[in-house]
């Protein structure tokens, strides 16, 4: 399997168990190996009390992109550490795009960075995550 599909395979795995990003709609748009574009509206669920999308939201679109990113070399891979630093609100209905990029990986441990966009091309948060590879991975391949 070339290291594409291995990713895209690891991604597939990953999200059937993905209980969280499933119930936000957050929709896998690409996958490569170290890179991932994920998807999410903004509900009237996500909304706080001043009419705008609640970090926390944002945050956990970014950190899913995070996941499918350092997760696509098919080694279980989890988060030693992220920030976010939120540059624009988003409203209800805006269409949200992260977009996950290995920065660097060596040995067991790997740095992303996401940029989340709305429709328009407008930056509203970016991320740094840390990762850390633990034992096993995600599907068998040859």
């Amino acid at each position: 399997m070339d290291k594409q599909a291995l990713a895209r395979a690891a991604a597939n795995k990953m999200y059937e168990g993905d209980a969280a990003s499933q119930s936000l709609g957050i929709v896998i748009q690409e996958v490569l190996p170290g890179w991932a574009v994920l998807r999410m509206e903004v509900r009237s669920d996500m909304v706080n009390g001043h009419e705008i999308c609640h970090g926390g939201f944002i945050f956990t679109l970014a950190d899913s992109a995070f996941a499918f990113a350092c997760n696509s070399h098919n080694a279980n891979t989890v988060a030693a550490g992220a920030r976010i630093d939120f540059l624009a609100p988003a409203h209800k209905g805006d269409q949200l795009t992260a977009t996950a990029q290995e920065i660097h990986l060596r040995g067991k441990t790997g740095v992303y960075d996401v940029v989340v966009r709305n429709q328009n091309d407008e930056q509203i948060a970016l991320f740094r995550g840390n990762s850390l590879q633990i034992a096993g991975s995600l599907v068998e391949h040859v």
